[in-house]
């Protein structure tokens, strides 16, 4: 019956005596409530993300056909874009065309505007002509040839321009009367009549469409710099039996 201790409520008789220790009756166990000592809380933790498995790209033929046609045109478009040449601005002059017996003279106006019988480099025109054996009243023959002919518009007015107006100017003129020879004075009228720079003074030119001509430095020229009138009367002395011919 697991019973540990037995003790009889009388003395039972003939029975050994009780031993005292079990007589005392131990007092029942308390049990004391101990509040547990306080914990820090501990830091929530994020909730964790579920781990994405990487996506495996399968490479697609048509993919790379595309990639490899667009790739020309982007470096098509990469390429630096040629920057392109500045416009020539239109020269500047002022040339008088003029006729003494049968030679025509192109004349760089020094100023700009038309010959007065008292200008300087009129009065050396004048000299130069009697010096070749020429009336020296020159005919004036239409008005002074200006370029660019236009202030504003989107016409051509440059370099090769200018040349095609001044040599059709000067080719009408000629069919109205003959011509034993061009005089070109100044650099406008021997660039863009006769196709030729400064090196070219004092010297004969072939024209296509105008014959000879004689390129002769600008008359504002040969004021400020009387040493190249040496130069001048030398090509003057061979080329004056053109016009002497022509004029007997």
């Amino acid at each position: 019956m697991q019973v540990v201790n037995w003790l009889p409520r009388t003395e039972l008789p003939f029975a050994a005596p009780s031993r005292p220790e079990l007589l005392d009756m131990p007092e029942p166990e308390v049990e004391l409530a101990i509040a547990p000592a306080p914990q820090a809380e501990a830091p929530v933790q994020p909730a964790a993300r579920p781990v994405e498995r990487p996506k495996v790209e399968v490479p697609r033929p048509t993919a790379v056909v595309a990639r490899a046609a667009v790739k020309p045109v982007e470096d098509a478009e990469e390429a630096p874009v040629a920057a392109k040449p500045a416009p020539v601005p239109p020269p500047r002059f002022a040339l008088q065309l003029l006729r003494a017996g049968r030679c025509l003279l192109l004349v760089e106006l020094p100023t700009g505007e038309s010959f007065q019988s008292r200008d300087p480099a009129y009065l050396l025109l004048k000299d130069m002509l009697r010096a070749a054996g020429l009336p020296d009243a020159p005919q004036i023959i239409g008005e002074p040839v200006r370029w660019p002919l236009l202030v504003r518009g989107t016409m051509d007015q440059g370099p090769e321009a200018a040349r095609d107006f001044v040599q059709g100017f000067l080719s009408v003129r000629m069919e109205e009367a003959p011509c034993a020879c061009l005089w070109l004075i100044g650099l406008p009228a021997v660039r863009f009549a006769g196709e030729a720079d400064a090196e070219a003074f004092n010297s004969e030119l072939q024209i296509e469409g105008l014959g000879l001509a004689w390129a002769i430095p600008g008359l504002e020229l040969l004021m400020e710099e009387p040493r190249r009138k040496a130069a001048v009367w030398q090509a003057m002395r061979r080329l004056m039996a053109r016009w002497k011919e022509s004029n007997e």
